[in-house]
């Protein structure tokens, strides 16, 4: 009896020693953790508004209205994570950096930052993280990203074979599931944009957006990874 109590106790002092050595690292490392995200952040911000002098975060961002705009334009697997305002140096709006994360990549969430002008135009995207089929869904960096920046079109729809339209995102060969998912996370924050940011046109305009999406995601195609 001594005996396994005595192992009892070494057990318990053990499991205690290990807590509060993790506990102590979390300490350490959670201010430098949270510095290099802040980081990360701000150069995706840069990256997608470079003409930006400042950005504004709103901490009175409303995720669970975001989400409510987002379902009813149709979007359920995205999500709305915050915006920051983008202001000149004159201290005007210059437009809206947003940062989305859509739960339908191949290998999972894909997190990414988007810069909307004032117009609604789109400035660019930048990826955040992304986990995806090395060689065919990682080539979302190179391949799909460069084609949102200087866009100006709602709904984006992704094909493979491209006629023109203002709209069209050329499909990664082998990986239209990655695509897919970036182009509707990419339309989401438009939809989000239109319905409660937009300072330029009526609310009541978030009506078509929906309508918009709705049609968007009845046309796009299921491919494989």
């Amino acid at each position: 009896m001594k005996g396994m109590l005595k192992d009892a106790a070494i057990l318990f002092a053990i499991t205690l020693v290990a807590g509060l050595l993790l506990g102590g690292v979390y300490q350490i490392t959670k201010d430098p953790i949270a510095r290099q995200e802040a980081l990360a952040l701000e150069r995706a911000c840069r990256e997608v508004f470079a003409d930006a002098d400042t950005f504004e975060a709103q901490e009175a961002f409303d995720a669970a209205r975001a989400q409510a705009v987002l379902e009813e334009g149709g979007y359920t697997g995205q999500t709305i994570d915050g915006y920051q305002i983008a202001k000149a140096k004159d201290g005007s709006v210059a437009g809206y950096v947003l940062t989305v994360t859509t739960h339908e990549g191949y290998g999972g969430d894909i997190k990414f930052t988007m810069g909307i002008n004032c117009d609604g135009s789109l400035n660019g995207i930048s990826l955040l993280s992304i986990s995806e089929t090395p060689g065919l869904g990682m080539q979302a960096e190179d391949v799909l990203v460069p084609q949102f920046a200087g866009r100006s079109a709602y709904p984006f729809v992704y094909v493979k074979t491209k006629t023109g339209q203002e709209n069209e995102i050329d499909a990664i060969s082998g990986a239209t599931i990655t695509t897919g998912a970036l182009t509707g996370g990419v339309n989401a924050g438009l939809c989000y944009f239109w319905g409660e940011l937009d300072q330029q046109q009526p609310l009541a305009r978030a009506g078509e957006i929906a309508s918009a999406g709705s049609s968007a995601l009845s046309e796009g195609g299921v491919g494989h990874e």
